[in-house]
Parts: C-alpha cells; sequence; structure tokens
C-alpha cells in the first residue's frame, strides 16, 4: 500500500513538472505569429489532464466561468476519481490488518456418514493378544459397519496479544490518514490542472480577438493604397506590400482560432463536459495586483497547509510502525481458541460438548525471516524519511519561486501595457503621415508588426502574472480555496 501512495505522489510531482515547467504551447514570435503546439506522446498523459465525462450533450451553449470550471473539475477529473479509488483502497487494507485482532466467529452444522478400517488401525493384530486362548478370530471384520452423527458446532478464535499485528494496524492507519491527505493533494493539483488550461484558453481568446482588430487594420491600410495606386499616388510596390501584410494577419488569425478551439476542447477534457457539448469561457484574461505577505508567512501556511507534506509525514510514522511491527516478529503471541456445539446420532440425540484452549506461541528459530522482515523495513523507513526532507524542501523552493514569478509577472504587465500603448501612438501617427504622402506604407506595416508584437507581450504576460497566482496558491496548500481569491487581488 506504501509503495501505490508513494508512485500516486510522484504522479502529482509530475504533474506539476508538466504544468508549471513547460512553457505554454500558445506562446508566439515577435511577429506574432503563434507556435505550433506541442506534441505529446501516447500513453504519457496525466490523469490529471483527462476525466470521466459527466452527462450527454445538449443543444444548449454553456456558460462556463472560472468558478464552474474548478467545480467541475473536482467532479470529474480523472486524477481525483482515481485518488478516491486508492483512498477506498487504504481503508480495505487497514481492515485486513485489522481483521487480525478482532475474534473470528464462525459456526458449522454437518451431518457425517463414515466406514473405519479397522485393519489400517492394526486391531487385527491387536485383537489374538487380547483373547482368550483357544478363541476363534478368523470372522474379525476389516471394515467397520457404516455409522454416522451429527455436529453442530460455533466456534470462537482470539488473538489476546500479538504486538506485531497490533503495529501492523497503526501503520495501516496511518497508511489511511496518508492516502486522505493524498486525495486532499489531488483536488489541488486539479485545481492547478483546471486554472492553468482555463487561462490559456482565455489568453488564446484574447490574441483571436487582438489578431482580428490586425485584419481589421491590414484591410484599411491595404484598401488606402490600392485606392492610392489606382490615383496614380503611391507606386505599386505599396499595394503589394499591405497585400502581402493582410494575408499575414489573416494567416495569424487562423491559427489564433484553431488553437482557441483546441484549447477550449483541452478545458472541456479536464473538467468532464459532456463530449460534444458547445460551450463559452465567459471570464476575460483579468488582472489584479496581490499584495503579496512576507515569504515567512507563506512559507509557514506552506508547511501547516500542503496535503503533500501530511502524506510524506504519515508515510514516515507508518514506516516507523512497520519497522516495530516487523521486529515484533521476535515476540511470543497468545491466542485462545474456543468452540461449543451438540454432537450425536440425530439432532434429537445430541449432546452438549464444549473446549478451550489456551496457548503461548514463543519464536525461537525462523529461519532469519524476522531479521530480513527489519531490514526491509528499515530500508522504507529510510526512504521515508529521505523523501520527507526533499518535500519539505520542495515546499520551500515552490513558494520562494511562486513569489518570484509573480513580482517579475506584474512588473511585466506594467511594461507590457505601456509597450502597447506607445506602439499604437507609433502606428497612428504612422498611418497619418502615409496618408499625407509624407512616407510610403512601409513604415505602416512595420508600426503594425510592433502592434502585434505588444499585444501578444501583454497577453503573455496577463497569463503569465495570472498563473503565477494560482501557483503561490498550491505551493502554500490553499488552490481550492484561494484561486478565486487571489484572482480578485485579496
Amino acid at each position: 500500500m506504501r509503495c501505490s501512495l508513494i508512485v500516486f505522489r510522484t504522479t502529482f510531482s509530475a504533474l506539476i513538472l508538466v504544468l508549471l515547467v513547460v512553457p505554454a504551447s500558445m506562446a508566439q514570435s515577435a511577429g506574432g505569429s503563434a507556435s505550433a503546439p506541442s506534441v505529446s506522446l501516447p500513453g504519457t498523459q496525466s490523469p490529471f489532464q483527462g476525466s470521466a465525462p459527466e452527462g450527454t450533450a445538449t443543444a444548449e451553449t454553456l456558460q462556463i466561468d472560472f468558478k464552474e470550471a474548478i467545480d467541475r473539475g473536482l467532479r470529474n477529473n480523472l486524477g481525483l476519481l482515481l485518488a478516491s479509488d486508492q483512498t477506498e483502497a487504504a481503508r480495505g487494507e487497514k481492515w485486513k490488518e485489522l481483521s487480525e485482532l478482532l475474534p473470528n466467529i464462525g459456526a458449522r452444522v454437518q451431518e457425517n456418514a463414515e466406514t473405519e478400517s479397522l485393519a489400517a488401525l492394526g486391531f487385527s493384530k491387536l485383537l489374538p493378544l487380547l483373547s482368550p486362548p483357544g478363541s476363534n478370530l478368523s470372522g474379525f471384520p476389516r471394515v467397520t459397519p457404516a455409522f454416522n452423527y451429527f455436529d453442530a458446532r460455533a466456534s470462537l478464535s482470539q488473538s489476546v496479544f500479538n504486538f506485531r499485528n497490533l503495529e501492523r494496524e497503526r501503520a495501516a492507519s496511518e497508511n489511511v490518514k496518508a492516502a486522505q491527505f493524498s486525495y486532499k493533494d489531488a483536488r489541488e493539483i486539479v485545481v492547478l490542472a483546471v486554472g492553468n488550461s482555463y487561462l490559456q484558453a482565455i489568453a488564446a481568446g484574447a490574441r483571436v480577438e487582438t489578431s482580428e482588430a490586425q485584419v481589421k487594420s491590414a484591410q484599411a491600410l491595404y484598401a488606402k493604397a490600392a485606392d492610392q495606386q489606382k490615383a496614380g499616388l503611391s507606386p505599386a510596390i505599396d499595394a503589394l506590400r499591405s497585400q502581402v501584410e493582410l494575408q499575414t494577419r489573416q494567416q495569424q488569425l487562423i491559427v489564433a482560432r484553431n488553437d482557441l478551439a483546441k484549447l477550449k476542447l483541452n478545458v472541456a477534457r479536464i473538467i468532464g463536459l459532456p463530449l460534444g457539448q458547445e460551450f463559452v469561457l465567459t471570464e476575460k484574461a483579468p488582472y489584479q495586483a496581490l499584495a503579496a505577505l512576507p515569504l515567512d508567512t507563506y512559507l509557514q501556511r506552506a508547511y501547516a497547509g500542503r496535503a503533500d507534506y501530511q502524506v510524506a509525514l504519515a508515510q514516515v510514522r507508518a514506516a516507523e510502525l512497520s519497522r516495530r511491527a516487523a521486529a515484533a516478529g521476535r515476540y511470543p503471541t497468545f491466542d485462545v481458541d474456543a468452540n461449543l456445539g451438540d454432537i450425536g446420532v440425530t439432532p434429537s440425540q445430541s449432546n452438549g460438548t464444549w473446549q478451550v484452549t489456551g496457548g503461548v506461541n514463543i519464536p525461537i528459530f525462523t529461519g532469519n525471516r524476522v531479521h530480513g522482515d527489519v531490514l526491509q523495513a528499515d530500508a522504507q523507513l529510510k526512504q521515508a524519511r529521505s523523501q520527507l526532507g526533499d518535500i519539505r524542501g520542495r515546499i520551500d523552493y515552490e513558494v520562494r519561486t511562486a513569489l518570484l514569478d509573480l513580482n517579475a509577472a506584474a512588473e511585466q504587465v506594467e511594461v507590457a501595457r505601456s509597450s502597447v500603448d506607445l506602439a499604437e501612438q507609433a502606428l497612428a501617427q504612422s498611418q497619418d503621415r502615409f496618408t499625407a504622402g509624407v512616407a510610403d506604407n512601409l513604415e505602416v506595416v512595420q508600426a503594425q508588426e510592433a502592434v502585434a508584437s505588444a499585444h501578444e507581450s501583454y497577453i503573455q504576460s496577463l497569463y503569465a502574472h495570472n498563473l503565477s497566482k494560482v501557483e503561490l496558491a498550491h505551493a502554500i496548500g490553499d488552490a481550492e480555496e484561494g484561486v478565486k481569491r487571489y484572482l480578485k487581488g485579496n
């Protein structure tokens, strides 16, 4: 059971690396074109990227806000469903260990009919010695006639003292606690996965809007250049250049719309929407400055609230108890067995009988089995303590990096916002110069490229800032409750 919990927690860590270390596939180049989406190899998908779809699709277009997306993910996400199953398995393991300490009571009713071989029991050799001289035993039967008897009996067995089983049950109880904390940690991971996918999708939506605006601007430039060419006021190169710019922006719009559609499908996949269900994401890319608390405050919250840290603590305690249980294999055990029932030829001709047996079992030599159990338990305890130290260091790292990312992203948002204003001013001035015939449209095209790049930087900085809030909430173990609050700047 401990191995399955360790594997499950390792899956959590792998998902965090996938979500936070791998850059978003929607990052665009300086020219504003979207990069190719990343390719996932078959069989490598994290369970937190999947779900069990809920219900069937309807003709209604669902309005999905951030809160509803998280709520649906917490109901349907595959990783969370698997974590729930792990918790049930841990409870089952605990009951198996507890059964060794509880009384085992059973009842049995039997009717027996049989014959016995007297020759096999040695009576054919014994009777001549017991018979008087001159007696004839030639007719001595080798097999008895058939006989039968009835027996109805209740039995009880109880381990009065078995320190090994007692410690194993305590270790199983700690494993249940670890599984429950793993389930809570899975909920945090679901919020992180849903938050990341939702923010990616609304960032893609913002790219579509800016791409549409850039297409309209490029269309206006092309129409003006074509009119001026017809009037003989500008060379054909200006119209050709503006037409290339228009088609470039149209291509980027096609890519942006396709990326948005795929990212929406990813959101639907994670939160478990019905297959083929139409929906829209109602949230926009919000920006609210977060008043960060001191680092020590966040670290204290993380060590107290991180479920994966509590998992590691519970696993250390379970490993310590398992080690004590292994050593207890050298201790004596005391067991009691009892039975009570009626036995006779028929139920009406039966007699009540009972028996009580108590015994002490003292292990003297077990072929070094106990020594082997202790060595294995020691190794598991060392692993659990090492993993606890690693998680403590990882929590410190994640809290510090989340704060660094948050501060850097906030500064990037301010710079990107200013860059958008400056680029749009430069575009307006270049358009005025082109309209007045002072310059050709090369200056306008370059200004449009600068506007597209500035908008992309602004969208990326907004996404990074909001994702850093989600990361901070997860780093301190408050993702489920804190994400909605952090996105509002509280």
